[in-house]
């Protein structure tokens, strides 16, 4: 796979609003590049980033592109993080913009990834930039750690590229991570912290027959409507001082039966359990298997098969790198963010086994919405705390 060649920089990379622009006008579904991540080279090449672009492949995936990219030679570095591929546009008709044209009206631009995440890359890649302008001589280093699956099977993307980069003897202090965090404005949130995700897939099997001579069948539907209550009568726990208590949902319940009058022979169920820093997936999954085997006992034949998952749980405790991003936030908003653990998973349960990490962006009401878009006016807010918030890191660095 060979990187693209982007066209010569019409505009200046530190505006983040021409830059988000640039970036959306990009279609880089994933796993597709679609030029965003030759951009990116291009933008920081430019300004005396070393820039490499490591291609990861895995039998039956993909082959993904990634950029790596520092400014710097020694100690502290600080990494912007993030993915520029996005979540397919979906019905074209249905938007009021072009998915990929980047137009603004009213103050607000409208794209596909403008708000997850191609915007708040952008401001952060905005504000390194004029934080490198200005101050060339400055201490420590910046990378970027840019993957183009975030939004797919997350195989090929961050996890790889973190190893890369470690067996290549490169070492982060600390992580910047551009989600869209905030739920309405640009003061509202930061992310210390990710819930795990177990999914696990349970199969009753019964006896088939009419339900006239119900003697003659075993209904499954019985069973699993017996195994799914044990799942549910007793919360998993009450939830920790930055978590919320882990919740179990069933996703899918199916017995695959057109017919009224047979009693089926299976019944299946999907659930999925967003789960605090109390559980690992193996001490989870234990209590499952156990919860499940006390409520059937010998009276229901049951499976269960768990998926095999990479979102564990993970804090990072708040302390001198999360009060300095707060005060950043709080600097350029007039408000104190809260500090939050809510949501999905995200490539920071990959980030945190190298260094602390915390996920900081513009508004996400609309990501992977028809008509997605973003406020110009928070990209630039966004580019000002990150310029503070780099100004406010190696200074500190530079004292200690």
């Amino acid at each position: 796979m060979s990187p693209s060649t982007p066209a010569p920089l019409a505009f200046d990379p530190t505006d983040p609003v021409a830059l988000t622009q640039a970036l959306v006008r990009c279609a880089s579904v994933t796993p597709t590049e679609g030029g965003a991540l030759a951009l990116l080279a291009a933008v920081l090449s430019a300004e005396g980033f070393s820039v490499e672009r490591p291609v990861f492949s895995e039998p039956g995936m993909p082959d993904v592109e990634n950029l790596y990219a520092r400014i710097g030679s020694e100690g502290p570095v600080f990494v912007i993080a993030g993915h520029t591929d996005v979540v397919p546009p979906g019905d074209l008709a249905a938007w009021t913009h072009d998915p990929f044209a980047a137009e603004i009206e009213g103050g607000t631009l409208y794209g596909r990834g403008a708000c997850d995440m191609k915007g708040g890359l952008a401001a952060m890649t905005s504000a390194a930039i004029r934080y490198r302008r200005e101050n060339p001589d400055a201490p420590g280093s910046i990378a970027f750690l840019i993957t183009g699956d975030e939004e797919g099977p997350a195989v090929n993307g961050t996890v790889k590229l973190l190893a890369w980069a470690d067996a290549r003897g490169e070492r982060f202090d600390h992580c910047l991570l551009g989600e869209p965090t905030n739920p309405a404005a640009m003061s509202d949130m930061i992310k210390i912290g990710r819930r795990g995700s177990l999914t696990g897939k349970l199969t009753v099997q019964g006896v088939q027959g009419h339900v006239g001579y119900p003697h003659l069948a075993q209904n499954p539907i019985r069973g699993m409507v017996r195994l799914l209550a044990a799942l549910d009568a007793t919360p998993l726990d009450a939830g920790t001082e930055h978590f919320d208590p882990s919740n179990l949902e069933v996703t899918t319940l199916d017995v695959g039966n057109p017919a009224t009058n047979v009693i089926p022979a299976q019944a299946k169920a999907v659930f999925n359990i967003r789960f605090n820093d109390l559980w690992t997936p193996q001490t989870l999954s234990a209590e499952i298997e156990r919860r499940l085997c006390d409520a059937a006992g010998n009276a229901v034949r049951y499976e269960i098969v768990f998926e095999p998952t990479n979102a564990v749980a993970f804090l990072t405790q708040p302390g001198p790198f999360v009060t300095m991003v707060a005060e950043a936030v709080s600097a350029e908003t007039g408000k104190r963010p809260a500090l939050s653990t809510t949501g999905g998973t995200s490539d920071a349960r990959f980030i945190k086994n190298y260094c602390p990490v915390v996920e900081y962006g513009v508004v996400g009401q609309t990501m992977h919405q028809i008509d997605e878009r973003v406020a110009t006016a928070d990209l630039v807010t966004l580019e000002r705390i990150t310029h503070r918030l780099l100004a406010t890191y190696f200074a500190a660095a530079q004292q200690a």
